[in-house]
């Protein structure tokens, strides 16, 4: 089979038409908009906003197939010579209304060079504004059983991986309950192109499925005033990952991306209060003490 980066782009469009139906008919009253863009310097992408939801209260689902010169602060950054570059993905960022329903986020790409350098990148992470011990098992087992599928070490390496990334290291703590990340997977330790573009697949077809389940499960949860604070704290938290660490919010920028797309990952209100501490006792204290790197989701939270 002969993969190429068109197969590849398509496939991604396919997948975002997918998620989309999938998200809508979840969702049950809300639906997206469509908004086409060209880059300057090659390529474009679909960006779809959802809009009118009755569970999702902002949310994209974005497809883009970029090309051009390669950046020089790229280059550098990832070590690499002098080329054009071809990058093609689908991106996900999901807020709920109700905090009960955790935040999500996706994003599944590959990036290739013309003087042959290829890699496939990224992962799912769940960011609950009150940790379910129940919720971060369920969806950790969904992401183990895909990784299973391809290579018995990916969930634990990868799970890592996401423990490390989406970090604030300024807060000293994870931005989530993690969940799986990985990077530039090429043709090494036996594994061909094809085997990773399947991998890459899995990991995207299983995103509407383990979402799906979060919202019918969260969604009709009671909550009042003192949630919808919390929840707007902990986006705040969600707004300093993505500009302060997100590489993919740095790539983006730095290849002339569209911004409105870019930052569509950015929750609709956000807070913060000066030097806030939780009660310890409190549910917000709870979720606080769990945003730490090296937990075993899946056997019940434990370090």
């Amino acid at each position: 089979m002969d993969l190429t980066k068109e197969n590849i782009a398509e496939w991604f469009q396919k997948l975002q038409d997918d998620i989309c139906n999938q998200l809508e008919e979840s969702d049950g009253n809300g639906s997206f908009h469509e908004d086409l863009w060209n880059r300057n310097e090659g390529g474009g992408g679909r960006t779809r906003t959802f809009t009118k939801g009755a569970i999702i209260e902002k949310g994209g689902v974005n497809f883009s197939a970029v090309h051009g010169p390669t950046p020089p602060n790229i280059l550098k950054a990832l070590n690499l010579d002098e080329a054009n570059f071809f990058a093609t993905g689908v991106s996900i960022v999901l807020h709920p209304i109700n905090p009960r329903v955790p935040i999500i986020h996706m994003n599944v790409r590959y990036f290739e060079m013309t003087n042959g350098v290829w890699w496939f990148g990224g992962g799912i992470d769940l960011t609950p504004h009150y940790i379910d011990d129940v919720d971060a098992s369920h969806f950790h087992k969904e992401l183990q059983q895909v990784c299973d599928k391809h290579n018995p070490s990916y969930y634990s390496d990868f799970k890592k991986w996401a423990d490390d990334y989406f970090y604030l290291k300024h807060r000293e703590e994870t931005r989530g309950v993690g969940g799986i990340f990985f990077d530039r997977l090429a043709t090494q330790d036996g594994f061909d192109k094809i085997s990773r573009w399947q991998f890459v697949q899995d990991v995207g077809k299983a995103f509407a499925p383990i979402y799906a389940h979060l919202m019918k499960k969260n969604h009709g949860l009671t909550y009042g005033a003192r949630e919808l604070e919390w929840q707007r704290v902990r986006r705040g938290r969600y707004v300093e990952f993505n500009l302060v660490w997100d590489k993919g919010t740095k790539f983006g920028l730095d290849t002339g991306g569209r911004t409105e797309s870019i930052l569509m990952s950015l929750p609709p209100q956000a807070n913060w209060h000066y030097n806030l501490h939780p009660d310890p006792l409190s549910e917000e204290g709870q979720t606080q003490e769990k945003l730490q790197k090296g937990i075993n989701w899946i056997d019940g939270a434990t370090v």
